[in-house]
Formats: C-alpha cells, sequence, structure tokens
C-alpha cells in the first residue's frame, strides 16, 4: 500500500450499510475500512466479498469472520481482493453431570488455516479468555501455543481494549491467572503483532526450545523491569516499529544468551532486522539502509528456518543493505 499521501478509512457497523455505500467508495477516495459485523452465513460473505470486487477492487479490507464459513470457494474471492481476514479462534462450553467443560476443535482450524497459509491469504486471530465456563489458563496456554503455530499475522484481544468485558475470577481462573493471562497477551500484542514478527517468530524460537506461551511470559516479565507493560500505560499502537524492534532484539538477546546460543544470535538479529526493513516499507513507506553481517540473498533463502544449520553453513559477508521501493514493488541491493 502506498503511504505517500493520507489515507482515507471508512467503518461501518452492518454489512448493509457497507453495501449501500461501496459504489461511492473510489470517488469519495477511500481507501480502506474495516467491517465491525462479524460474518457466520457464507451466502451473505460470497455476496459482500463479490460487491467489493465489482465496486472497488483496490479496496484494503478487514473482515472478521467465522471460521465454520471458511471454504476454498471464499478463500478464492479473497485471493483477488486487497483482505485481511479475523477469525475468531474460540471454543464452546458443554455441560456435562460433572460440570461444564470448555471443547476447542484444533482440527477444524488447522485444516481451514492451512488452506489460507497455502493460498498465501492474510488473516488473523481474535482471542478471549475465562468469557466462557471451563475455560482455564492451562486451555488458554494450550490455545495460545496452537494460535501462534499456524502463523497468524496478527493476534487481537478484545479483553486488552475493552474493561468492560474484563473476565472475573471463576473456580478454574483465579484471580492471579486472570493478571497472567492479560500480561501475556499484552506481550504477544506488543512483541509479535505491533513488532509484525510473523515472518520470522516460530524460526527464532525453535532455538530456544520454549513454547510460546513461556516465551510471552518472560517478555511480560521483561516488560514490567522495563517500565513498558500493561499496567505502566504503554501503548505499543502508537510507538514506531523501529522502537519495538530494538526491544525485541533486546530481550532476544538476553534469551539466547540465557540458553547458551550466543553463537546464534548474529543470524537471529539480521532476520530481524532485514525482515523489519520490509515491513516498516510496506506499512510507513519507510525507505532503510540496514547493516547486516550475512548476504540479504542467504537470508531470504528458505535455509534460514532453520538458524543453526544457517549458522554452521552459511558464510558471514558483512553489507549494508539499502530497502526501498522499486518499480516492481519492495526491493533491496548492496551498497
Amino acid at each position: 500500500m502506498d503511504k505517500g499521501f493520507e489515507q482515507k478509512k471508512a467503518e461501518f457497523q452492518s454489512l448493509k450499510d457497507v453495501e449501500n455505500a461501496l459504489s461511492d467508495f473510489t470517488k469519495n477516495g477511500i481507501t480502506e475500512f474495516v467491517l465491525h459485523e462479524r460474518l457466520q452465513d457464507k451466502g451473505r460473505l460470497v455476496h459482500f466479498l463479490n460487491s467489493v470486487q465489482k465496486n472497488c477492487p483496490e479496496l484494503f479490507l478487514t473482515v472478521p469472520v467465522s471460521v465454520s464459513v471458511l471454504d476454498r470457494e471464499i478463500a478464492e474471492l479473497c485471493s483477488n481482493l486487497f483482505c485481511t481476514l479475523d477469525i475468531q479462534l474460540a471454543g464452546t462450553s458443554k455441560p456435562t453431570k460433572d460440570g461444564t467443560v470448555y471443547l476447542f476443535d484444533k482440527k477444524k482450524y488447522a485444516g481451514k488455516v492451512s488452506m489460507l497459509n497455502d493460498m498465501g491469504l492474510v488473516f488473523g486471530f481474535d482471542m478471549d479468555w475465562a468469557v466462557l465456563q471451563g475455560d482455564s489458563i492451562k486451555l488458554f496456554r494450550d490455545r495460545f501455543d496452537f494460535a501462534l503455530s499456524l502463523y497468524p499475522n496478527h493476534i487481537d484481544f478484545f479483553q486488552l481494549e475493552d474493561t468492560e468485558f474484563s473476565a472475573k475470577p471463576t473456580a478454574t481462573f483465579s484471580s492471579q491467572d486472570l493478571r497472567y493471562v492479560r500480561d501475556l497477551a499484552f506481550a504477544c500484542k506488543t512483541f509479535y503483532t505491533c513488532g509484525r514478527a510473523v515472518p520470522w517468530f516460530l524460526s527464532v524460537l525453535t532455538p530456544l526450545k520454549i513454547q510460546p506461551q513461556k516465551f510471552f511470559s518472560d517478555f511480560a516479565e521483561w516488560q514490567r523491569c522495563n517500565n513498558c507493560s500493561f499496567s505502566s500505560g504503554f501503548l505499543p499502537d502508537l510507538v514506531k516499529h523501529a522502537e519495538i524492534e530494538k526491544m525485541q532484539l533486546n530481550f532476544l538477546a538476553e534469551k539466547y544468551e540465557e540458553k547458551h546460543k550466543e553463537s546464534l544470535f548474529t543470524v537471529v538479529k539480521d532476520v530481524v532486522r532485514l525482515n523489519g526493513a520490509f515491513a516498516r516499507l510496506a506499512g510507513e513507506g519507510e525507505n532503510s539502509v540496514v547493516e547486516l553481517s550475512y548476504n540479504p540473498d542467504d537470508l531470504f533463502s528458505p535455509e534460514v528456518m532453520d538458524i543453526h544449520g544457517f549458522a554452521e553453513n552459511v558464510l558471514l559477508e558483512p553489507c549494508q543493505v539499502k530497502v526501498f521501493a522499486g518499480n516492481q514493488g519492495p526491493d533491496y541491493k548492496v551498497i
């Protein structure tokens, strides 16, 4: 998206409102909108996506959907648009003779999301905790790790934004558990979502041999020590990405030292910095020059998914790399 001009954004409360206004979007200079109604009916979603394709195919849109409506037809329609899908990732409560249990169907999500990833579509998850009876901190941690294993572009937690929906302590979710999960969610929002970490997060996490929930729990503690936690009033949405990148690298340096993996951190630093430069080019239209220890061609190769193997087999090649908008899109060159 070209950020060289101020975008006009439009937000609507219902699908009907959007469809009635679509034909006027282009002439009114509207380039982006977020739909607030979560679509759970496939027919309505198909009609809406076709309407966007017909009236304003250049529009950038965010569409909240239920996983139940996702199939290949929907994915193919989205592939023709500039579209982000926000998928609700949640379970259901079921009463039993022994009490209420919380059920979460991993297979349903894994299959649908695998299709989206195969087609190169952008999606994120909307998550919550302690909203339904039977949910527990153990079950949330399991959902959280599962969600990150699927490579979402972002994870949103509405309970961080709207205190009206703050969860109450239950027999399976204590007050201490609620604070822990809130800080974990905020750590994820800061590091992963605002830090635009999806391209490299899992490959950088692998050498540390810890699960995402442990990683973000440790980052939450790091935030408390560095006065940028949820309780401190820190607002990662308002912080420049380059500043969050510094936070990411400082924390990762500590974790790699803690795990006696210092020899791999040169690779990690290059991966984070080069991907960060491309993220800022895409998001803010910002050209940049990055100091690297490896050739960027190597850093964009499949081998970099194995940080340990990359460090052992790829030669160092210190260089400066310019990241810029070329005629055919984002580009880079060694200078």
